[in-house]
């Protein structure tokens, strides 16, 4: 579980103190929290693990739009009125525990529990920050970058001050999707990121703060 620093806002204290969350529950690795067209009824907290955010065109083609971990919200899009639909898919990509906010529960938070919802527009702002980067990091960045960047944020490194980390346990199939490359490709950066020292494989897959230099390296 994330660390807070002292004083600041807690949301799942929060929410279990308001009564607005129903119990804790518990996703296996790839079970799915919503799908894309599903009734945009609740937003989800994840108290703990990992949560894969993507969407299907109209051609089939399936693109992972954000990694979530410990502390994020997902099914936020809900509480517009005019999103009655779920936009998106979100899947456990790792054992993770959720809170579910009802979605008239949220809407009269926001309006009535100013600390909430200045937390929650910081929340907002930052996802939105992170889309644009994600953006810009497909458009722009090679694909060595482009999984070095997953990788981070699969562990979460960086997040509340953690530097090294073990990230969730994900087939090379699954990041190559998730990087808009080959598996043979990702297999070929992870092993070149192992003999940097970037990552480790001790009892899962370790990512070193040091893997930042590939996305910083011009």
């Amino acid at each position: 579980m994330k660390r807070r620093k002292s004083g600041a806002f807690d949301p799942e204290a929060f929410l279990r103190q308001a009564g607005a969350a129903c119990g804790s529950t518990l996703l296996r690795n790839k079970q799915v929290i919503f799908s894309q067209g599903d009734p945009a009824d609740a937003v989800y907290y994840i108290q703990k693990g990992s949560v894969r955010i993507s969407t299907i065109s109209k051609q089939g083609k399936e693109a992972t739009l954000a990694l979530l971990g410990d502390g994020d919200f997902v099914g936020e899009e809900c509480i517009a009125n005019s999103h009655h639909r779920r936009l998106t898919s979100a899947t456990a990509i790792a054992e993770s525990s959720i809170l579910a906010i009802p979605k008239p529960t949220m809407i009269a938070l926001l309006k009535t529990q100013h600390a909430f919802s200045e937390m929650f527009v910081a929340f907002l702002l930052a996802r939105n920050a992170s889309f644009q980067e994600a953006l810009a990091n497909q458009l722009f960045n090679s694909s060595e970058k482009r999984l070095a960047r997953v990788l981070l944020q699969l562990a979460q490194v960086g997040k509340n001050g953690t530097q090294d980390t073990v990230a969730p346990k994900i087939s090379q199939e699954m990041l190559a999707e998730m990087v808009g490359t080959t598996r043979a490709r990702v297999n070929f950066f992870m092993n070149r990121f192992r003999k940097m020292g970037f990552v480790e494989y001790n009892g899962g897959l370790h990512v070193n703060s040091s893997l930042l230099n590939v996305i910083l390296h011009d």
